[in-house]
């Protein structure tokens, strides 16, 4: 048979393709449509769709008796999830911040007395790169088994340059050894770290000289632009820098408190502009018509207890492109889990089951620039692709707190199998 599938996936429930938005993210009314196909089918071949369609079409197109076929009869597959804001790399762990902030610490005061971010750094520089990825690893096993199948992974807890390229080549040996795509973004100016706590402007040089090392090995860079971290113009020096350098651009804004993040994304092109639980009115309209992609962390406000969800209605209204992910971190979001965030975003930011998948697939691919090759099932891209013990796509967001995914196929190979990981 002419260019014989590796593997057929047939009599599939529902086949969300989220098919038609590689060249640009889905905004408004594209969020409601996945691209449903009933009785779907796949077929991969090294590695990438060949075929997508309806079983029958599929019958009717190869020889399913001298090809591998796998049956799933009844079940939802989509688009591996893309979790396209994650902090995965670190030591140690906050569990006593957990419990101070429950008792009625708030999360600038713990970090005044030395806590937070500054907690994570001390338990980070304590560690080998090999102790760094074996932890990271079984964080990304984690991931897997839930259905994430690409993942971004910052820098920023180092906050100098030894520790900030220990942690990024500890990224790059996963890169090589796990299965998930992973794409490393610099954050060296994460937070002020405390040996040059007065006298940040000081430490914003230095990152902007860690930039040329750091490029070596990260894609994306990234600032922490918001109240307790660093403010307009240093924001801007360290983009500018890494702009000149050939960074992709990416930014934390308006986690805390709005200081001008929004318009500096605009102004240096910046890929996606992260977290935004304080965004206005007016900055929505600075973003409106914009590349830049929006990725909402509602995990995040809700295990801070703050109640300042991003306004995910008021910026789909308003044409924004939306992404989700988990900010998976030790301090403020301790959840690896995409499928929890789905349920989030419909229940603490209106956004329905659909708009929450689009945003967690191929918004998120938009968000890393990698929408070319993954976030939607589509002929001749990467077969990244889950199928959830569910029969209707809505049942995602509905059973919360369960996880869905039965299977993982990742680059055509099945990887997680019945629940299980694929030896």
């Amino acid at each position: 048979m002419e260019n014989k599938p590796d593997i057929i996936i047939y009599h599939i429930g529902q086949l969300l393709t989220i098919r038609g938005a590689t060249q640009k993210p889905k905004i408004s009314g594209q969020m409601d449509d996945l691209g449903i196909i009933e009785d779907g089918a796949v077929a991969i071949k090294d590695g990438n769709f060949i075929h997508v369609s309806t079983t029958e079409e599929m019958r009717n197109r190869y020889e399913f008796g001298i090809t591998k076929t796998l049956d799933a009869s009844g079940k939802v597959a989509l688009p591996g999830f893309i979790d396209c804001h994650t902090h995965a790399i670190f030591g140690g762990n906050r569990t006593a911040e957990f419990v101070e902030r429950i008792k009625g610490t708030t999360y600038h005061e713990i970090l005044k007395k030395g806590g937070g971010i500054l907690n994570t750094v001390n338990s980070t520089r304590k560690l080998t790169s090999e102790e760094l990825t074996i932890l990271t690893k079984n964080h990304l096993d984690t991931m897997l088994l839930h259905g994430t199948t690409t993942v971004e992974i910052k820098s920023g807890y180092g906050l100098d340059l030894m520790n900030e390229i220990k942690i990024l080549k500890s990224i790059q040996k996963l890169k090589k050894t796990h299965c998930m795509d992973i794409v490393p973004t610099f954050l060296g100016a994460h937070t002020i770290p405390v040996e040059y706590k007065y006298d940040p402007d000081v430490y914003v040089n230095l990152v902007c000289n860690m930039l040329p090392f750091a490029r070596e090995y990260a894609v994306f860079c990234d600032v922490f632009c918001d109240e307790g971290a660093f403010n307009a113009q240093q924001t801007e020096k360290v983009l500018q820098t890494a702009k000149n350098l050939g960074f992709q651009l990416k930014l934390h804004s308006n986690e805390f408190k709005n200081i001008g993040g929004v318009q500096i994304a605009v102004k240096y092109d910046a890929v996606s502009v992260e977290h935004l639980d304080h965004i206005t009115s007016q900055e929505i309209d600075t973003l409106s018509g914009s590349a830049v992609v929006c990725v909402l962390l509602p995990g995040v406000p809700l295990f801070l207890m703050n109640n300042t969800y991003a306004p995910a209605k008021e910026m789909l209204d308003n044409g924004l492109a939306i992404a989700l992910a988990t900010d998976f971190n030790p301090g403020t979001c301790p959840c690896l889990n995409m499928q929890i965030m789905i349920t989030l975003a419909s229940l603490t930011m209106s956004m329905t089951p659909s708009q929450s998948i689009n945003a967690a697939t191929i918004n998120a691919a938009h968000a890393l620039s990698m929408a070319h090759l993954i976030g939607s099932i589509e002929e001749g891209k990467q077969a990244d692709m889950i199928i959830l013990d569910i029969d209707d796509y809505q049942q995602l967001s509905y059973y919360f707190g369960i996880n869905h995914v039965q299977t993982v196929i990742k680059k055509g190979k099945l990887v997680v199998d019945n629940k299980i990981p694929v030896k």
